[in-house]
């Protein structure tokens, strides 16, 4: 549970801003964090939340599951029978051109304008010349695995993968993932703020750990992370991801309070 102090004291490091002022960014979830529960369970808490938006990030729809057409379209039929919009899917690595196939049609099908993954080497200009067909972003999500490095763990690689790109190319900020690897996050939304595409709003606990915290109690600056997305002006998805075995209900709720009095 996030404590009294700690959640007065993050709203102050945002008080500059008129309380009347907010609402400037848009604050969703991402699907993961109730990879525990059905997808009906899950449209259940949505609503609760009075969440609009979201970002497909279950494991089950990666392209590492080889998800079938059926399973995007049953998804979306629930989706928008309860009017929630999947604005974004999250794929994970696409390595080759069935991957990308499968990208593409399950971000149509789900109704999504933005894929968010990676890839290396050629891929890329294959998901920049698909993307821009098919009139879709695709946003480079940044990674921690410790251990290994990841290809993209730091603003700079990300941007080096961007050079010579359509503007349909862009990057999925994670901020978690950045404090992870020992980056600024605040400082990554600066760099990469005129390529965003969609942003993970995610709290850890110290560099160099995948150990995830409620939004606030981490080193992820989150509050100024919001004041910068709100400062650039920002207009897409902010969607909360919290990773954690068990129930996480109540983290949630709180996580989406805390993240809605900010921006």
């Amino acid at each position: 549970m996030i404590s009294r102090r700690i959640f007065t004291g993050s709203l102050a490091a945002a008080a500059c801003a008129p309380l009347s002022a907010a609402g400037r960014l848009n604050i969703g979830i991402g699907t993961y964090t109730y990879h525990n529960l059905s997808i009906d369970d899950m449209i259940v808490q949505l609503k609760r939340l009075d969440v609009k938006e979201i970002e497909m990030s279950r494991g089950e729809f990666m392209l590492f599951s080889k998800p079938k057409p059926e399973r995007f379209s049953s998804a979306r039929a629930k989706f928008d029978q309860a009017g929630i919009r999947c604005v974004s899917y999250y794929t994970a690595t696409v390595h080759n051109d069935a991957e990308l196939d499968t990208a593409i049609e399950g971000a149509k099908l789900l109704g999504s304008k933005n894929i968010t993954g990676d890839a290396t080497g050629d891929m890329l200009q294959k998901i920049d010349q698909r993307c821009t067909k098919e009139r879709l972003t695709f946003g480079i999500h940044n990674h921690f695995f410790k251990g290994k490095k990841f290809p993209y763990e730091s603003p700079e690689e990300v941007l080096e993968a961007l050079k010579g790109r359509s503007k349909n190319m862009g990057a999925t900020l994670d901020t978690g993932q950045f404090a992870s690897c020992g980056h600024d996050p605040v400082d990554a939304v600066r760099k990469l703020g005129q390529h965003l595409k969609m942003v993970h709003l995610k709290d850890i606990e110290a560099a160099g750990t995948e150990v995830k915290v409620l939004l606030g109690e981490g080193i992820a600056k989150i509050a100024q992370v919001i004041a910068e997305l709100i400062r650039i002006r920002y207009g897409g998805l902010v969607a909360i991801e919290y990773e954690k075995e068990g129930p996480v209900e109540e983290d949630v709720r709180i996580e989406v309070e805390y993240a809605r009095k900010l921006a």
